[in-house]
Parts: C-alpha cells; structure tokens; sequence
C-alpha cells in the first residue's frame, strides 16, 4: 500500500468505499521508481527513472555515464597504433567491430588499400562476431523473460566462437586484432581445420533457437506487440541495425556503403514487419544464417590464398615483425627482430621508432561507417598531421537507441520495460565509452 493510500485508509477509518472515491478524486497521482544504478536488463550499469499510474508506464528517462572511461580522450595521449587496444574495450561484446571501424578511418587517412587476405580475415571475425553478439542478445533477452534454457545455449555457441578468437589472436575479449593496414598475424596452422569445426557446429545447433521460440506461445505473447516503434519513430531518433530492419526497412551499410569487400560476398539483408521485440529477435535470428554463410565463403577464400600478406607492405605504417611471412605462411617476429639487432642496425633503429613513436598521419578528418551488429558504428577521426589522433569520436548505436526507450516503453507495462530495453540490444560500455 503506497503512503497516500495508507493516510487516506487511516483517515477514513479503513472504509474501502471511501478509499476509492479519494483515488479517484486524486488519482493523478504517479508513483515514480528507480530501476537501477545496476544491470536491469544485464546489459551494462543503467539506471531507468521510471514512472508509472499504477502499472501503466508514464514516462521513462534513462540515466547513464556510470562506465564512463574515456576512452575518446585517451586516444589523444596514444598513437595511431596504440588506438586499436584502446577502441577494442567500448562496446566489450563486438570488440572486432570498434576495431575494424577505428583502423578504416585511419587507413581512409592515410590512403591506403590493405591486402585481399587482410579484407578476407576482418570480414571473417566480424561475421564470427556478429554470431556472437546476437547469441548474446537472444540468450540474456530470454532469460529477462525466464527462458532461462536460451542463455544456457546462446552462450555454449558464444564459447565456440571465442575459442576460435583465443586461437587465432590469443585473446578471447578485447583482441587488438585488427590494426591500421590490414590485421595483427594470420591464421594459426590448424586455423582453417578449427574454422570448419566451428561452421559444422553452428549448423547443427543454430536450428534449435527457433525451435524454442519462434513458435511459443508464451515467449510470443511477452514479445509480439510489445515495445513497438515505427519507421518513422526510427528515422527521427537514429535507430539503426535490428530494430531498423524490423520495421521493414532493409538499410544495412555492408550492402549499401559497402566495406572491406562486402560487395563481393552474397548473403541477403533480413527484414521484419512488426517493428516490435518480436520482430527484431526474428531478424537477428535469420542474420545467424547470413552471417554464417558469409564466414562460409571465407572460408573458401581463405583455403585459395594461404601464405598470402595481412598487412601493408610499407614499413612506414607495419611494425618491421608483421612484414615477415615464414615458409608455412606465419609472421615470425621473434626471427626477425633477431635478425634486424644482429645484422641491421638501420633496421633496429627504425623498428624502435616505429614501435614508440608511431606513423604519422596526413592532416585531415573523416567519418567511417560499418554495420556492427547493433547498427551503425561510426569514428570521426581528426589528425593533425602527427602520430596521435587530434580527436577520435565514435557513434555507438546504442547511445542512439537508450533514446528510444521512452518511445517503446510509454503507455506499456511495466514488466515490459525490460522487454524493450533488452530488444535494443545496447552494451553501456559502448554507450559511455
């Protein structure tokens, strides 16, 4: 029993009838709540002030900056090389994405084209880990509405995935894979074999998910019709990605502002027509496929060009160890800086600066745009002709989507305020970077 109805019980001498005609003779009362400073919907630290006439969502208004690390305002005291270890670390679940859309915008700069095999390894982890974002997504989104069985298996892929990742760079979080000119090492010896192991798995157990909800009564009747936004309403507040393509608009930047050679692989853009959280489950459920069939043709691309380069030959920009492919197609660092300190004292001293100085880049700015599973991921970079950025900003999409909160969740109930939140998908740390 709320306060005032306590007071007005007392005062009327516990007369029920009485109780109900001062509600509502006083019934614009509202009753406002906090959920949070902590994880409503397990997405990052966010506190929602919420307010409510009865169960009746009135207003919404999220509150963030609590995983504020600034980040942005390091990358100025970095060099360019540095960035990559420090954009990784935003928006924790799509690491490979930060990276691929900070080393763009430096490489668009300095003018240059990474190799075919460099293109072929960046689309190949950002379509490993788009697979991983949208298992995130889906489990920890089920299990806000108690299918606790969709978390339990949306991680046990999620596992596959960083196993390949540990393997490849050494890392399963936060790699500092991809770097300005193509990326850090190529695949391991056996990298292909665990790539395909990977490809059998996910055809297998992919299928099960819309075994377990696409059909459910339950799981449909918490999500159709719930949390809706229209295109319109997505045009107006930068809404991008899923909840974009939900509403039927298929807008998707690795077909029409194609990167990296997206324009060459075939996979199709998924659409929805609901605009509600039902609909952008269903779509990034059906992205598992494409994704899957784009790593596919890597795969495929990467069986042709083994031994090829996956860094730019030019060692004004690569560390002198990335520029060295041994017979079996790997960098060997370790054997040629012991060769640039026993026989290159020119190659010692350049490899020094190199490594602590930086390359520098050519005055100017940019704005790089991918398509990161969330939506658009965006970095305008601003050099001043040094070896630091003058300023690097990122678009996180989901700082564009806390926005929309308010429109999908007033009017609604309460208990869909989670709902909502967890079909945007937005990580905090990326959208207080």
């Amino acid at each position: 029993m709320s306060e005032t109805m306590e007071t007005t019980y007392v005062a009327h001498g516990g007369d029920w009838d009485e109780i109900v005609e001062a509600q509502r003779t006083h019934g614009d009362e509202t009753l406002v709540i906090n959920m949070g400073p902590q994880h409503p919907s397990t997405h990052g630290v966010l506190r929602l002030e919420v307010e409510m006439d009865g169960e009746t969502v009135t207003s919404v208004r999220p509150g963030i900056g609590f995983l504020h690390t600034g980040i942005e305002k390091q990358m100025e005291y970095r060099t360019f090389a540095q960035g990559s270890t420090l954009v990784t670390r935003m928006d924790y679940i799509v690491p490979m994405f930060n990276e691929v859309t900070y080393c763009l915008a430096v490489e668009k700069l300095l003018g240059i084209t990474v190799p075919e095999r460099a293109n072929v390894m960046r689309v190949l982890v950002m379509e490993l880990n788009r697979m991983a974002n949208h298992f995130v997504a889906m489990g920890t989104g089920g299990m806000e509405l108690g299918a606790l069985t969709m978390m339990t298996i949306g991680f046990r892929e999620r596992e596959m995935i960083l196993d390949f990742f540990e393997a490849l760079c050494g890392t399963r979080m936060n790699h500092g894979y991809v770097r300005p000119g193509g990326v850090s090492i190529d695949l391991p010896d056996n990298g292909l074999a665990q790539l395909r192991t990977v490809i059998e798995w996910m055809h297998k157990h992919v299928p099960e998910y819309a075994g377990f909800c696409n059909e459910n009564p339950i799981f449909k009747g918490r999500m159709q019709g719930v949390a809706t936004m229209n295109l319109s309403q997505c045009m107006a507040l930068g809404v991008s990605g899923p909840p974009l393509r939900a509403t039927g608009y298929p807008w998707d930047l690795r077909r029409d502002q194609p990167y990296c050679g997206y324009e060459t692989y075939d996979f199709d853009v998924i659409t929805w027509d609901t605009g509600d959280a039902y609909g952008r489950f269903r779509v990034r459920l059906q992205e598992l496929w494409e994704s899957l069939k784009i790593i596919e043709q890597c795969y495929e691309r990467l069986e042709k060009t083994t031994g090829d380069p996956v860094m730019v030959d030019d060692p004004k920009i690569a560390w002198p160890a990335q520029l060295v492919v041994g017979p079996d197609g790997q960098g060997n660092s370790f054997a040629h800086v012991k060769h640039i300190m026993g026989e290159s004292m020119e190659g010692l001293i350049h490899h020094f600066k190199t490594v602590t100085e930086g390359f520098r880049v050519p005055a100017g700015q940019v704005y790089q745009a991918i398509e990161s599973p969330k939506g658009e991921s965006g970095c305008h970079l601003v050099s001043d002709g040094g070896t630091r950025p003058y300023r690097c900003h990122f678009r996180d999409p989901g700082f564009n989507h806390l926005q929309s909160v308010p429109t999908l969740c007033e009017g609604g109930m309460l208990s869909d305020v989670v709902v909502g939140l967890a079909s945007l998908d937005p990580v905090l740390g990326g959208v207080d970077r």
